[in-house]
């Protein structure tokens, strides 16, 4: 399959799954609007995605996909599949144990990612308890996160892609349906939360199974695989760390201000990750295994070629996605969300931010698509440089 149309088989299955996001986000201000429990709920939300971000989209794909790749292209068969297992259970192993201290410590965790919910003990309360459902969920999307990763080494690009929705899907039911039954209707979409995590790695399953891959998990850290990946994801974590610190400041500062303030960000966030999804996230998707397989060629001219094409893409769609949503950010968050609970205020506040988010759409981007260039090359320490300055 051409990189191209891998490219817009990725794009085509995010697209759906953004569609069906901003339904979600639609459902969840006519529903709540932006009030506390929105706050809580979304601050909840955000520290296992934080930790997703970090690790399984981060530092673990960037340091398995090339190693694979190199097991793929020039070892036996027995060999991929015994590295697989060997990843997938050293990594929920740890995972496990990450979540049950977590769920111990959420209250902890509360005061380190919404400093300002101390001096509202409710708000607070609510956050932590809304944590101990969520947090679950960074260890099934991790392991997502990996069988999709096996999927793509393989080309099978669509499955990882389309698995997403299963999240929107469940959440939009969750708010629509569950929630109402609920004493506290919002803590109904933390469920959602646990829920669609373990919906998403049940549908990858079957999918890694008829590659003939799929064996069960055992502990391999002494494995000579697992500790290459575990070297590489040292420095991949600490670089991945340093862009997502940064975005959480906005969250850190938010929950300082008034009721909403939080919420208010998580809706303009949204649609500038609309874009960088659609786009961005699905070219990088996509090169990440063709820069690997490249280099494990040997054939930098190809590599090359590949990198320049991604960058011209970047600049055709980047540009006028990043000029789109900084003149229209009122208009869009006026016809998306400014139904039911959600005020002019609240779209209001959300447009400064969004205008402020839209400047960086560009470079956001092109971060995404050249990142994989030195991963590819199992070079995880330039980005770490780089995302320091």
């Amino acid at each position: 399959m051409s990189l191209l149309r891998s490219t817009a088989v990725v794009g085509a299955m995010t697209t759906l799954s953004r569609i069906l996001g901003l339904v979600r986000d639609m459902v969840f201000a006519r529903v709540f609007g932006a009030e506390a429990g929105t706050d809580a709920f979304f601050i909840a939300f955000k520290i296992p995605n934080f930790l997703r971000r970090l690790f399984a989209e981060g530092a673990f794909s960037q340091a398995f996909v090339p190693v694979l790749t190199e097991y793929k292209t020039h070892r036996e068969r027995e060999e991929v599949s015994e590295l697989i297992r060997h990843t997938a259970g050293t990594l929920a192993g740890v995972l496990f144990v990450i979540t049950v201290l977590a769920v111990l410590a959420a209250p902890i965790l509360t005061m380190l990612f919404a400093p300002g919910f101390i001096d509202d003990p409710q708000r607070f309360t609510l956050t932590a308890d809304m944590l101990r459902i969520t947090f679950p969920y960074l260890l099934f999307i991790s392991l997502t996160a990996l069988a999709g990763s096996v999927l793509n080494c393989y080309g099978r690009f669509a499955v990882p892609a389309f698995t997403p929705v299963l999240l929107n899907v469940v959440l939009i039911s969750v708010a629509l349906w569950v929630a109402p039954q609920f004493e506290r209707p919002v803590v109904a979409l933390a469920w959602g939360v646990f829920v669609a995590g373990v919906a998403q790695l049940l549908f990858q399953l079957p999918f890694v199974l008829r590659l003939g891959l799929l064996r069960w998990p055992r502990w391999g850290w002494r494995e000579s695989g697992v500790r290459r990946i575990g070297k590489l994801m040292l420095p991949a974590i600490f670089g991945s760390s340093v862009a997502q610190v940064n975005l959480l400041f906005d969250t850190i500062i938010a929950s300082f201000l008034v009721a909403g303030s939080v919420s208010w960000l998580y809706y303009s966030d949204r649609l500038v990750e609309f874009p960088l999804g659609v786009f961005g996230i699905a070219l990088a998707t996509v090169i990440l295994p063709s820069l690997s397989q490249k280099h494990a060629d040997a054939d930098p001219a190809a590599f090359s070629r590949t990198l320049d094409w991604a960058l011209r893409w970047v600049l055709l769609i980047g540009a006028p996605a990043m000029l789109g949503l900084a003149l229209l950010a009122g208009p869009l968050l006026v016809t998306l969300f400014n139904y039911g609970e959600f005020d002019g205020h609240d779209v209001e506040m959300s447009r400064l931010s969004l205008v402020a988010y839209s400047l960086g759409l560009l470079g956001f981007i092109a971060v995404k698509v050249l990142a994989p260039g030195y991963y590819a090359r199992q070079d995880t320490r330039t980005p770490v440089r780089i995302g320091i300055i």
